[in-house]
């Protein structure tokens, strides 16, 4: 018997994985309350990475914190102001040694907000003036293996720990040689929830009909809220993923808790410390992503977040006996305010 096709909106309501933002913390409240009284600081979370604005917790420039990364495990990148044109990026990317595809992001941004893998000259154009910022670009990684690795280190403490491993498996589809794209996505739930997106993506294109085991991929961008599924790989942490991590993060002064958003060729590569390309690294609003996969219960999936919250305070506490003090509560208000409004 097949599985009933349930409208999105039950769908959203019974599978937390789809909630929105806000609604999925608001019962985690209680439990900043509690950490913030312990910290004495509603904004603990902001003395995790004094080498971050906020420590990462929104706002902060991707390309300041790429610059901090080792450039061994970094792709090809370039910072462009706002003001740039198109031609003078792609005579950037071609004097820096990488040409089309690329990705565009905006340098400040979040949750894979206007981040787009880009063909060509005019789907560049066409990106920038939508992002209207300063802005990244960086070559596509082929490399077949998606983590998000959420690390942290405690400060006066040699080595960090490996805490959250999500491998991403991306939006796509697979022909069964009668049925459209649009057809097939609509036998997806996952893939319902985009469907308005890739019409206005695909177009008619939309309506290509597979051939039977071809598959097609839909969206190349790892982000949850873009279709991206997240699968819980916390097998994968032992000693020697740890110290790889730290290799790669020792070298950031003042770095103690985020997540490394990369690609890699092979599990063995990982363990390895090659081939790995970090996209990006978020600081202190850094989610453990393995809590998103379906398999989770919603109560399993908030006690790692908690686990992960715990963690940031003990951080916050030993940076305060160094002398390294959070934001003022009021301050990041503010800011935060002025962040979202513009």
């Amino acid at each position: 018997m097949k599985n009933p096709r349930w409208p999105l909106f039950l769908v959203k309501l019974f599978n937390y994985e789809y909630w929105t933002w806000w609604v999925f913390y608001l019962p985690m409240l209680p439990y900043w309350v509690f950490l913030s009284v312990k910290t004495r600081s509603f904004a603990f979370f902001t003395a995790a990475n004094p080498c971050m604005d906020w420590g990462g917790f929104f706002g902060e420039s991707k390309s300041d914190i790429l610059r901090q990364i080792p450039a061994e495990f970094l792709p090809k990148h370039l910072f462009f102001k706002k003001t740039e044109t198109s031609e003078t990026v792609v005579q950037a990317m071609r004097e820096a040694g990488f040409d089309f595809p690329v990705v565009v992001k905006p340098d400040v941004g979040e949750r894979g907000n206007k981040v787009e893998k880009v063909a060509n000259s005019d789907e560049l154009t066409r990106q920038m003036a939508t992002i209207a910022d300063d802005f990244i670009i960086q070559e596509f990684v082929e490399e077949p293996l998606e983590f998000g690795i959420l690390y942290s280190r405690l400060p006066g403490e040699a080595g960090g720990r490996v805490t959250s491993v999500t491998r991403k498996e991306f939006l796509a589809v697979t022909g069964d040689g009668t049925s459209t794209i649009g057809t097939l996505m609509d036998k997806s739930t996952r893939a319902r929830f985009q469907l308005d997106a890739m019409h206005q993506r695909l177009g008619a294109a939309i309506q290509d009909v597979l051939p039977i085991g071809k598959t097609r991929l839909l969206e190349p961008i790892g982000n949850h809220c873009r279709g991206t599924k997240f699968i819980n790989d916390n097998a994968l942490i032992n000693a020697r993923l740890n110290e790889v991590f730290d290799q790669i993060a020792r070298p950031i002064e003042g770095f103690h808790f985020g997540r490394f958003d990369l690609k890699v060729r092979s599990v063995e590569d990982l363990y390895a410390g090659r081939t790995i390309r970090v996209m990006e690294l978020n600081g202190a609003s850094s989610e453990p992503g393995h809590i998103y996969d379906p398999g989770f219960t919603l109560a399993r999936a908030y006690r790692d977040l908690a686990r992960h919250w715990a963690i940031l305070a003990e951080i916050c506490q030993r940076q305060k006996r160094l002398g390294v003090q959070p934001v003022p509560f009021s301050t990041l208000l503010k800011v935060t305010w002025a962040h979202f409004r513009s």
